[in-house]
């Protein structure tokens, strides 16, 4: 990581770039043709079933298997697929070596295993019976040949950090349509360039930036050597699983499939209901006492990962956590509480198709086009142009750029800022709200399922996230609990609690769906400080168990974290409950049924359509034991029309400050605004009981449009705190929310123009705080049936956040 590198700046391109419409290919690369060699379907038998992993070897002729052999014809990615009954596993396996090529180990026989081949590869095909009655499965072959790329040197691809000191600098940064991270604090980004025409493209857009990492495939080589050097001279790590080295899909399915055998009273595995583009099962566990009693009213805290294809540490942290509740569940007094008091679903891989071509590529650490260990996005070609559609999702000609970031796709506020609607983007919003069955199975498992907690992982940035994401939005009337519940999670991990805004505007994200949609409280953890996939000890085993160097040395690390998150989802204050009494067997039902829209849908030239109208429907069921009953739910009124939080004026907004512009015209200043030339405007923010600012604005204007000013705010410590440096316009506004009191000084540098104009109309204007908004209240429809599905009663249930309702009989139909 490089410090203190000279700033550079540059001037702004206005509006969303257009898409991606050519693919430069890097030397030695390959890149699919239309030629793929499927072989003749082979049936795997094996009259018993063995419990056991498919994946420590080759095992021909041991019970349980069955294996056949092939030579790979070409060069490129290699597809195996089982299908039929009971639950098979695969692996693909290089004969001479004994390393496995790749593999497959569902809940099911819904097998696809996919690595990369050579010309005249020796094969293993291993198909392993793991259970179930089915003593046959179908296998195919499919060998996708490549081509070598056409060459082109190579550039070096940097990690930058560049200043955005106020929103607005944010979103302009994010219409430029590099490749942001996110990593990132309130006043900066972490961007990566792929190349001088990156590095030319934020120059233009004026921004200033410092290199941090100056060579990213030397840094992601050595993190390689270093993570190969750990797994061979460690055993055992002290994480909860005691693994040495980042999963594989096949690992995470074998994990769970293990967990739920080794705990079947607390643990039940699931495949999700919509199969992904390539045809792969979304699996999950979900751990309680009596876990397949999934309608036990517990509140239910939802742990998932890998969004993000490229962000692994985001599923090694949740699988821990599975492990980490049942490996101490009767051994620690807390976790067995906290376990026999809740349900915890956990999704390591929401996105399996991306994940398994992030894992499973050649590593190249350029980030370039067809580095697809980088790919971020889920595999749907629909949206591409239809000469980048072909090819497979590891091999094809648009690279790692193919497909939807899942974590623009959910519908909350879809369509708006901070996402995208080229496709080639790396945060491409998708089609439609939900376009994805990746999304769509998250959507129909909060909807149909009481989730009153939520974390999202992700990496990087030491951040712990809270609705909005879109400063525009404003923080819901929940805005205090939600706070303290965010800085509960961060006192054990270090990272900042902030919301989803204040590292830059989102829309389309999981939890400005599921929170304000269904008023469980969601939360997105960006794990770790430094990379997408950093060392497994520093961005898995010291993040998770709270060792240095992470930010949570001493603390607890994200683990206690995840405590922190389960022991709110114990406290009823957080979320609502119902309680009465019902006859054994019975169901108690609860539905909700209501159109949001999305954002304004901005679209690829900047304009912007009208906002969309979904349908969501929220249905959950409890069934009654006997007795009295205690449900845990979200509350009736959803968040979205609930209202905003904000707060009264104690006192009027200051009166506008008229700016005194110095006499002359300083000379121009392309670098660095505040030790170049410039000019520097003092003014004073007051305070109560003399003012109460909720919003300022420093506004300078000029003349001529060939001129260019910029505008910063610095406060009385020398910090740059806003700023507003366009280009191309007439004026410039920068802008600070409810600002504290003190001095400050407008400081304005000429860009361009030389003595050509001068600025003129500078004011500071003052606006009081925005109060509180209270919207409608809106009720469940709670009804009770009898086993044989009769309706027996219906009434409207009203139940706030904290509040708890009795139904008393509830299933009597004249309540």
């Amino acid at each position: 990581m490089t410090a203190g590198t000279p700033k550079t700046t540059g001037r702004r391109r206005a509006g969303w770039l257009a898409a991606v419409s050519t693919i430069v290919v890097a030397a030695g690369l390959l890149v699919s043709t239309p030629t793929a060699s499927a072989g003749p379907t082979t049936t795997l038998r094996a009259g018993a079933s063995v419990p056991r992993s498919c994946f420590t070897g080759q095992l021909a002729g041991a019970r349980g298997t069955d294996t056949t052999q092939a030579t790979a014809p070409s060069t490129g990615p290699i597809q195996a697929r089982l299908s039929g009954g009971g639950d098979w596993d695969l692996a693909v396996y290089d004969r001479k070596s004994g390393r496995v090529v790749a593999g497959s180990a569902g809940l099911r026989s819904n097998e696809l295993a996919q690595g990369y081949v050579t010309s005249g590869e020796k094969l293993l095909i291993q198909g392993c019976r793991y259970a179930g009655p089915a003593s046959s499965v179908a296998l195919t072959l499919q060998f996708i040949a490549s081509s070598p790329a056409t060459a082109k040197t190579k550039e070096r691809v940097q990690v930058v950090e560049v200043a955005t000191p106020k929103r607005a600098d944010k979103q302009r940064l994010q219409k430029l349509d590099l490749d942001l991270t996110e990593h990132g604090t309130a006043t900066s980004v972490q961007v990566v360039l792929h190349g001088t025409a990156d590095e030319q493209r934020l120059r233009a857009a004026k921004f200033s930036y410092t290199v941090r990492i100056a060579d990213l495939k030397a840094r992601t080589d050595a993190h390689r050597k270093a993570d190969q050097r750990y797994s061979a001279t460690t055993a055992k790590s002290d994480l909860p699983s005691g693994r040495t080295s980042y999963r594989r899909l096949f690992d995470y399915e074998l994990d769970m499939k293990r967990l739920a055998a080794r705990y079947p009273g607390l643990v039940r595995s699931f495949v999700l209901p919509h199969k992904t583009i390539e045809g792969r099962d979304v699996a999950g566990v979900e751990i309680a006492v009596n876990a397949a009693r999934i309608a036990d009213g517990k509140p239910i805290f939802l742990n998932m990962g890998v969004h993000h294809a490229r962000e692994w540490p985001a599923g090694e942290h949740p699988m821990e956590w599975a492990y980490d509740l049942l490996t101490n569940y009767g051994k620690q007094a807390r976790t067995t509480r906290l376990v026999t008091q809740t349900r915890n679903i956990v999704i390591p891989i929401v996105n399996p198709d991306g994940f398994v071509v992030s894992r499973e590529a050649t590593p190249l650490g350029d980030f370039s086009t067809f580095d697809y260990e980088i790919k971020r996005k889920n595999c749907n070609p629909a949206d591409s142009p239809p000469a980048s559609r072909g090819g497979v999702c590891a091999d094809n000609p648009a690279g790692r750029l193919r497909g939807t970031d899942l974590n623009r796709n959910y519908a909350g506020f879809w369509g708006g800022p901070g996402a995208s609607p080229n496709w080639s983007s790396d945060v491409f919003r998708g089609a439609a709200p939900f376009s994805e069955p990746e999304t769509r199975n998250i959507r129909e498992l909060v909807s149909r399922r009481q989730v009153t907690n939520l974390i999202t992982n992700h990496t990087f940035s030491n951040l712990v996230l809270r609705p909005p994401g879109a400063f525009d939005t404003r923080p819901p009337l929940d805005e205090p609990q939600y706070a303290d519940l965010g800085a509960r999670m961060t006192a054990h991990n270090g990272y900042a609690n902030i919301p989803g805004y204040g590292l830059y505007d989102t829309t389309g994200t999981t939890e400005d769906w599921s929170f304000w949609n269904t008023g469980g409280l969601g939360f997105t953890f960006e794990i770790g400080g430094t990379d997408f996939h950093p060392t497994f000890t520093d961005g898995v085993v010291a993040e998770y168990l709270g060792r240095a160097p992470s930010p949570g040395a001493g603390l607890g690390g994200n683990r206690e974290s995840y405590y922190a998150m389960l022991a709110s989802t114990v406290d009823s204050s957080l979320h609502s409950t119902l309680t009465g009494k019902a006859p054994a067997g019975w169901k108690l039902r609860l539905r909700k049924e209501f159109v949001t829209p999305t954002s304004p849908v901005i679209q690829s030239d900047g304009s912007v359509l009208d906002p969309i109208l979904y349908k969501d429907v929220l249905d959950s069921t409890y069934v009654a034991t006997g007795g009295t009953f205690r449900w845990a739910v979200n509350p009736s009124t959803r968040p979205y029309v609930a209202g905003r939080f904000g707060r009264d004026p104690v006192a009027p907004e200051q009166p506008d400050i008229l700016l005194a512009n110095p006499a002359g015209v300083p000379a121009e200043n392309t670098g660095d605004p505040i030790s170049g030339p410039h000019e520097s405007v003092p003014f004073t923010v007051q305070g109560p009981p003399a003012a109460d600012n909720g919003k300022l604005v420093v506004h300078v204007e000029w003349a001529n449009p060939d001129v260019d000013w910029d505008l910063y705010i610095v406060n009385s410590a020398g910090e740059v705190v806003s700023q507003s440096a366009q280009g191309g316009t007439t004026v410039e506004d920068a802008v600070i929310g409810d600002p504290p009191p003190g001095d400050y000084s407008a400081v304005l540098v000429n860009y361009a123009g030389g003595a050509g104009s001068d600025w003129t109309g500078g004011a500071v204007r003052f606006s009081s705080p925005l109060p509180t908004t209270i919207g409608p209240k809106e009720s469940w429809t709670f009804s009770c049936s009898t086993p044989d599905g009769h309706v027996r009663a219906m009434r409207q249930v009203i139940v706030d956040r904290g509040q708890t309702v009795s139904l008393g009989d509830a299933c009597d139909r004249h309540k």
